[in-house]
């Protein structure tokens, strides 16, 4: 017998890909239908390598998804109740039109519901799956949050986000989980650090918002739907991992509203919650978020004296940053950002109010005399203070970056601001620092141009640019060398008989003045300690490359000469800038 055999286009790629308008047939869905399965589903299209080959011959344009992708979807129960929900339609579609209200509101009441809650399962097997993904969830549901009643997108959606987004800056006020922000154009970003996951989020501004036109809302609220459901379930997780209450519960209230109370009353419960300026009450009848047992840090499973300090070194950071503001009192002008300012010194230890006329929840009046910040930003302020500074804004994002309360001189009202440095840029060897960044990390390792170590640091780091001047200066310090050696071994038996009688003199000298001092502990900055121990092991690990590998170390560092060369004509660039300015300045003054 013959070998059997097969038919073009029946193996391989072109039986693993299929079209969306065969995917569409065969799981008699439409497109919009289909469209918000695969978004709730996680299921994306897919390019094959070979076109020509999956579309059979055919170059044509066409969409495609694998067919275990489809296979997979067609099991899933919540098609039957799309299905459902067209019939629902149908019907009530029906009743309206023959104006039969007894009928519209016997169907209305019967509208068929769904829950995600097993996709959610599905798609995120473990708790830190679904924390890993939550970045694009919170951006998500921030925006709807922020977003006015409109005709585009139903309510529901928006209170819903709102809600979750209040729930989940309370989880992070209490945990004391944020660790940097920024503001952009785009909004303000934030970014937190939430059982060992790194969490960054952006904030639309408060501004008057308008509903662009080439944004299709219906996408928008497919994945706000599966983002709620999602974001439901990790602050439920959340909020009992330390202890509190969920649905949260605030600490000075006695009952909090049920589905039997009123909708004012509940309205005016998610005003004050969504305050953020009361403390959550926990599941111990003793204590609210004060007194929330976090987790400790972790042990590290190495006896390496290196990694231990360097834990110590962050640990001490974090613990450092965490209660930045604490102490403080914070009072929030009309004109200022209220919700992101409240958000932000909550987060690290803060107490802050504000007019009772602007939202409900002020704790405390601007006549309070305890209080030792003000921020404001206009330019002139009446009946100031003078038990208080007045500052902008911005000083409490720079500080919260820079991780220590800032000079105030800056920063006061009417004063032009230092430049507002994005804390997620973080500079490479070789690369360009602007000055005020360079000043910032001198602050943070807390240098000081008279101490030795910061003369090593600047040394070392001075190293890489002047390399290219030190292989000019090495041929003429060759020639003075040869010079050199003929007079020193001339003057070298004089200069050893001096040495020998300075000796002996000094030696007697510190027998007949011999004395104890009482010592005094030494204070090490581990941080310039770890600096220069990695500068040190780094230059030995030049010195052991084999020759093999000195050709590849060899271009490495002629692109790193070209960095360096490249930071040193910005710098001469920004050096020119500012000579200019220093030169504009004084005319103008001369002119004055």
């Amino acid at each position: 017998m013959g070998r059997e055999r097969r038919k073009k286009y029946e193996k391989g790629e072109a039986t693993a890909y299929m079209s969306r308008n065969q995917a569409i047939n065969k799981l008699q869905l439409t497109l919009a239908d289909f469209r918000r399965l695969c978004i709730l589903k996680g299921i994306y299209p897919h390019e094959p390598r070979h076109k020509k080959r999956v579309n059979k011959g055919s170059t044509a344009h066409k969409t495609y998804y694998l067919v275990k992708d489809i296979s997979f979807l067609a099991h899933e129960p919540i098609i039957n109740k799309f299905r459902e929900f067209k019939h629902f339609v149908r019907r009530l579609k029906k009743a309206i039109n023959k104006r039969n209200k007894d009928a519209e509101q016997r169907i209305r009441s019967n509208k068929p519901k769904y829950k995600l809650d097993h996709i959610v399962r599905e798609r995120y097997p473990s708790f830190l799956d679904a924390l890993g993904d939550l970045d694009d969830c919170l951006s998500m549901c921030f925006l709807f949050g922020t977003m006015p009643q409109g005709a585009r997108v139903h309510m529901e959606y928006i209170n819903h986000a709102r809600k979750l987004t209040v729930e989940f800056m309370h989880y992070v006020i209490a945990s004391k989980s944020l660790r940097k922000v920024f503001i952009s154009i785009k909004g303000i970003y934030f970014q937190a650090e939430v059982m060992g996951q790194t969490l960054t989020w952006v904030v639309p501004h408060g501004l008057g918002f308008q509903h662009p036109e080439d944004v299709d809302y219906r996408v928008m609220q497919t994945f706000v739907e599966f983002y709620t459901t999602l974001l439901g379930f990790i602050n439920y997780k959340l909020y009992h991992s330390i202890n509190l209450h969920y649905p949260p519960k605030l600490e000075l209230d006695a009952e909090t509203p049920d589905g039997k109370n009123s909708m004012t009353e509940k309205e005016e419960y998610q005003e004050r919650l969504s305050a953020l300026s009361q403390t959550l009450r926990s599941l111990d009848q003793g204590g609210g978020e004060d007194e929330v047992q976090l987790d400790e840090f972790p042990a590290l499973e190495t006896d390496d004296p290196d990694r231990v300090e360097k834990a110590k070194v962050e640990a001490e950071k974090i613990n450092k940053l965490q209660n930045l503001f604490k102490g403080l009192k914070f009072f929030l002008n009309r004109e200022v950002p209220r919700e992101t300012l409240v958000f932000i010194i909550r987060s690290f230890g803060g107490e802050v109010s504000w007019h009772k006329s602007v939202a409900v929840g002020a704790s405390f009046p601007e006549s309070d005399e305890s209080i030792t910040h003000q921020i404001v930003d206009r330019p002139q302020t009446t009946n100031q203070y003078l038990s208080r500074y007045y500052v902008q804004p911005q000083w409490v994002f720079d500080s919260v970056n820079a991780n220590s309360l800032l000079p105030m001189e800056s920063y006061f009202p009417g004063a032009t601001l230092p430049p507002h440095l994005s804390p997620f840029v973080e500079e490479e060897e070789g690369d360009y620092v602007p000055p005020e960044r360079q000043a910032l990390i001198n602050r943070q390792l807390g240098l000081q141009q008279e101490d030795s170590g910061v003369e090593d640091d600047e040394e070392a780091s001075d190293d890489d640019e002047s390399e290219d001047e030190e292989d000019e200066e090495e041929e003429e310090e060759e020639e003075e060398d040869s010079e050199e050696e003929e007079e020193q071994v001339k003057g070298q038996g004089k200069r050893k008989r001096k040495h020998e009688e300075a000796d002996s003199e000094a030696d007697k000298a510190k027998k007949l003045n011999m004395a104890v001092e009482a010592g005094a502990p030494e204070n090490v900055n581990l941080e310039q300690k770890l600096q220069r121990q990695t500068m040190e092991e780094r230059r030995l690990a030049e010195m052991m490359i084999p020759k093999k590998k000195k050709r590849l170390y060899d271009k490495i560092m002629y692109a790193k000469k070209k960095k360096n060369q490249e930071t040193r004509k910005l710098k001469e660039k920004r050096e020119a800038i500012e000579t200019q300015k220093k030169a504009d300045s004084k005319k103008k003054k001369t002119k004055k």
